[in-house]
């Protein structure tokens, strides 16, 4: 983390806003200019980018961007700060910006309402000094990680699920980046989203937070970043732990002789082999509805959620107890399982077609269903 050249000097009022940052040695006032003059890129503005965006703002970072399409839904309104009921319906990008300059009318937001892909992924990136990665789903983890290494751009990572988050600053010249972690995207399924697992609303805060703690220390050029190491947090036995992360020589992506040179863009369906036949749209659920053909519907999901929306005709058996009852679904027709958005039910698949059911994933999870229904 070597020195950032000194900005211009700060004016009386950034003095007096700032002025608890200048009263701290290890801080001071040319840390507070290196703040400045810094830009940070936050792509995604929901559960994690909303807490590190508005921190980045009070401290006074002169530019930030922020990469989001879209749109504030009721359920964003349990963890993601930055918006509030009359915000339902509009861009999360312009309900930010707003939010972002009145908090801070010093610092210039710089909105990019568009998808993070490889089309635009590297000329973003290299636009800033650092990036927050505030995503939430493996195609655009790996998508951010890529471009940050190639843009020679520190990558202040964070992921949260349930109880638990994770933290770290990859891609830096000294460290590793997120495929010496994780050097290929999980399958489809494996790994629950927020959407299918549930997240505490205050965890994306907490390490949203920390992710904003990292890019000021990064930007500042003050303290020990998380650069080779990787923070571990448990709210519900509130411990956490720092564990090592070397970088890896043989990494594929920023290892000594990387085998990936050009950004990918992983979706759902290439991280694994699928068989044929996996997978039914919900236009293809409609038909075969229509049709009168006859098949099983299950959703697995929990009962709380099933209260609260359902499909005509399925049966709830929450993907925990399935294997304890699968003496209940028929084995002479199709069995077509669904849950909110499609990774709980891709595993509930899984466990049936080993079982030697012919399952089959609605695609989008009941979320697609009724948005079809509109």
């Amino acid at each position: 983390m070597g020195a950032m050249p000194r900005p211009a000097v700060l004016t009386p009022e950034e003095r007096r806003r700032y002025s608890r940052h200048l009263l701290m040695p290890e801080f001071g006032e040319d840390a507070q200019r290196r703040v400045k003059q810094a830009r940070v890129l936050v792509i995604g503005a929901g559960g994690l980018g909303s807490p590190a965006a508005l921190y980045l703002a009070a401290a006074g970072v002169g530019s930030i961007g922020l990469v989001e399409f879209d749109t504030v839904d009721e359920t964003n309104l349990q963890r993601q700060i930055l918006y509030g009921t009359p915000d339902i319906g509009r861009p999360k990008v312009e309900v930010a910006a707003e939010r972002l300059t009145a908090q801070n009318p010093l610092v210039t937001v710089v909105p990019h309402a568009e998808v993070f892909d490889t089309a635009n992924a590297l000329a973003l990136v290299s636009r800033y000094d650092v990036v927050v990665d505030g995503t939430d789903n493996f195609p655009t983890r790996y998508l951010v990680n890529d471009a940050c290494v190639m843009a020679k751009r520190p990558n202040v990572y964070g992921s949260v699920s349930r109880f638990e988050g994770q933290a770290a600053v990859f891609a830096t010249a000294e460290g590793p980046c997120y495929r010496c972690l994780h050097p290929e995207p999980p399958p489809p399924g494996l790994i629950a989203n927020c959407a299918d697992a549930g997240v505490l609303g205050v965890m994306p805060g907490i390490i949203g937070t920390i992710q904003a703690t990292e890019a000021l220390k990064v930007v500042a050029g003050i303290g020990e970043p998380l650069v080779g190491r990787l923070l571990l947090f448990d709210a519900l036995r509130m411990q956490s732990r720092v564990i090592s992360l070397p970088r890896d020589p043989e990494c594929p992506v920023c290892g000594d002789h990387p085998r990936i040179t050009s950004l990918v863009r992983y979706d759902d369906n290439t991280c694994a082999v699928k068989p044929d036949g996996a997978d039914m749209t919900v236009d293809e659920l409609r038909a075969l509805r229509e049709a009168g053909t006859a098949h099983a519907l299950i959703d697995v999901r929990e009962p709380s959620e099933h209260a609260q929306t359902s499909i005509e005709g399925s049966i709830l058996i929450p993907l925990a107890t399935l294997n304890d009852r699968l003496d209940v679904i028929p084995r002479d027709r199709p069995v077509v399982v669904h849950c909110q958005v499609g990774g709980r039910s891709a595993r509930a698949v899984a466990q049936l077609r080993a079982q030697g059911f012919d399952a089959r994933n609605l695609v989008g999870g009941i979320k697609a269903w009724n948005q079809s229904d509109r």
